[in-house]
C-alpha cells in the first residue's frame, strides 16, 4: 500500500510544513506519520481525499443495490443507469 518514502516522522512535519503539504497537493499517495517509531496518523491531499468518499459513496450506493436485489425491491434498469451517468458526471477530476 504505502511506500516507505511516504513515511515520515511528526518532527519533520513540524519543521517543514509548509514543503510536506505542497507534496501532498501534488500527490496522490498518503503521508504516514509516526510518533515515537510508530504510526500515529496518515495525511493525504483534499483533491485525494475528494475522490476516495466519492468512490465510497459509489460503493455504498452499490452494496444497497445488491441488498435491494435480493430482497427483490429495487429500480428498472434505465433509472439505475441515469443514476449512475449523475454520478459519474460529478465525479472529481
Amino acid at each position: 500500500m504505502s511506500k516507505l518514502s511516504n513515511i515520515i516522522p511528526v518532527s519533520d512535519l513540524r519543521q517543514d510544513t509548509a514543503k510536506i503539504l505542497k507534496k501532498l497537493r501534488n500527490n496522490k499517495e498518503p503521508l504516514i506519520i509516526t510518533q515515537r517509531g510508530r504510526a500515529t496518523a496518515v495525511m493525504i491531499g483534499v483533491d485525494a481525499y475528494e475522490k476516495s468518499e466519492h468512490e465510497r459513496e459509489l460503493l455504498h450506493l452499490l452494496a444497497n443495490g445488491n441488498r435491494e436485489i435480493e430482497l427483490g425491491v429495487g429500480y428498472d434498469l434505465n433509472t439505475v443507469l441515469a443514476e449512475a451517468d449523475a454520478l459519474l458526471a460529478k465525479e472529481p477530476s
